[in-house]
């Protein structure tokens, strides 16, 4: 790609981060649970109006999702975007200790409000570009609801939204600067709702039938079989209805919410199977009813090296986000709400010790990843789980990770929502977007990229069709609460 493409690009987006960086908070302000997005999903959609897309909105039967297209004909290069946050999530920005701004309230624990911002900024580079230049090909943006436990993304794709995308681009923010491979788990959720009888806990106990003692079986019943399920498999659930509050009542319901992880989707209905004769069991032994409700579910994600080599090529030639005194003065504030362990294990899991541009270890010393880390070419387990893995069983997909947090930062923390107004944030959103904009022209600029992109995404699918997991009966948000 010449010089003065790149510069193009990277000059554009320059260009829109400050609206961009009070859009991402803005959206960060909002923090939407799933499926209730309604004011985040309509200023994405808003903005991307207001750069000339068409907007499609209420996709697959879902209020948030949209679809913002540009240009014309093939090929169709999507973006994928992501604005919901997490319940319980509330933290004050800025600080370096957990603070909530209202007890209880949500907030953006996996910086979903930068991730859709920065996909954003990316699709609409591309699409000027293209229109700038008179280049051929079709931008989408895919508002995508609900992914925090939502799966909003299959909802979409059991509708048909990705049937013509000839390739989709994402990333998400992370203490690390790159490209990792990864081989996401493929994840199930169930509703196990116990009915009984109730009774005087004292004097009339032998009148009753717990329905908490059978959660409680079943729960243990779990916790043995996790000795004979496979190695790479998860399984962890919450109790979501514990019957009451009253000790001396025999809880007449109960119910608890299990996700079941494992490599592929065969393998996790295979143990949701199991798990399920878990539960009947327990129902049986407590003379209880049992209700299995199916809740959501994501397939384990197909990575793609052509495009995720295509895409460390462009953050190269990007080099290294400049962060300032002030941003790695706020990261070591956030960092030393770690111990040695969590620095240590956010290395060990990013595998970021390797960079491309500097030989100097990384080891926790410098708060901010300021570097690239090396791409290996080969996928690497991840025992996380992500609708992205349904859009990429229907088209080659690849994504990035940007530096928003300090080295250490896990996931769905405190110390993530209070990093996600920070100006190193925004730097480093603003660098996603330029990598996945580069990336979506080397697509349009190269039909031999595509063409081996799409040959790789059909070994790996074997030329078999996407079976959706969710059932076509289940509506998204269904059991949202």
């Amino acid at each position: 790609m010449s010089k003065e493409a790149v510069d193009a690009i990277v000059s554009a987006i320059e260009r829109m981060r400050p609206a961009c960086a009070v859009l991402s908070d803005r959206i960060w302000d909002l923090a939407e649970l799933k499926f209730e997005e309604k004011n985040s999903s309509g200023l994405l959609a808003k903005a991307l109006e207001d750069e000339g897309f068409s907007v499609r909105r209420g996709v697959a039967d879902m209020e948030t999702a949209f679809i913002a297209e540009a240009g014309a004909g093939k090929p169709v290069i999507a973006f994928l975007g992501e604005f919901d946050a997490l319940a319980g999530m509330s933290q004050i920005a800025g600080i370096a200790e957990q603070r909530s701004l209202a007890a209880g309230a949500t907030g953006h624990g996996c910086g979903h409000n930068l991730l859709g911002v920065g996909s954003l900024m990316a699709a609409v580079a591309l699409a000027n570009h293209l229109k700038d230049n008179g280049i051929p090909g079709t931008v989408r943006y895919y508002g995508c609801p609900g992914e925090e436990g939502g799966s909003g993304k299959a909802f979409m794709v059991r509708a048909g939204a990705f049937d013509d995308v000839d390739t989709a681009l994402t990333w998400h923010p992370a203490p690390f600067n790159g490209v990792r491979s990864t081989n996401n788990l493929a994840v199930l959720e169930y509703y196990y709702r116990f009915k009984g009888v109730a009774a005087h806990a004292s004097n009339a106990a032998h009148l009753g039938r717990s329905a908490l003692d059978a959660v409680e079986l079943m729960n243990v019943g779990v916790n043995f079989l996790r000795e004979h399920m496979q190695q790479d498999c998860r399984v962890h659930y919450a109790i979501t209805d514990a019957g009451g509050r009253a000790a001396n009542v025999v809880q007449a319901r109960a119910e608890v919410l299990y996700l079941i992880r494992a490599p592929d989707m065969p393998q996790a209905l295979s143990l949701a199977a199991r798990v399920e004769k878990v539960a009947r069991g327990a129902a049986m032994m407590t003379e209880t009813d049992v209700e299995i409700i199916f809740d959501t579910a994501s397939t384990n994600l197909l990575p793609n090296i052509t495009l995720e080599t295509a895409m460390h090529e462009n953050m190269m030639a990007l080099g290294p986000i400049v962060f300032d005194e002030a941003d790695i003065a706020f990261a070591r504030r956030i960092q030393k709400t770690f111990t040695d362990e969590a620095i240590a294990s956010s290395i060990r899991l990013y595998q970021i010790g390797r960079d491309v541009f500097s030989a100097a270890k990384i080891d926790g010393a410098m708060p901010l990843h300021l570097g690239l880390r090396h791409f290996e070419g080969y996928p690497h387990f991840r025992a996380g789980s992500t609708d992205v893995g349904d859009v990429s069983w229907v088209t080659p997909t690849a994504q990035c990770w940007a530096p928003a947090w300090a080295i250490g930062t896990n996931p769905h923390t405190w110390q993530v929502v209070a990093q996600g107004k920070a100006p190193a944030a925004h730097k480093a959103m603003a660098h996603a977007a330029k990598a996945l904009a580069l990336t979506g022209l080397s697509l349009v600029k190269s039909p031999e990229l595509m063409k081996a992109a799409k040959a790789e995404w059909m070994e790996k699918t074997g030329g078999k069709p996407y079976i959706c997991p969710i059932p076509t009966d289940v509506m998204p948000g269904a059991m949202s609460r």
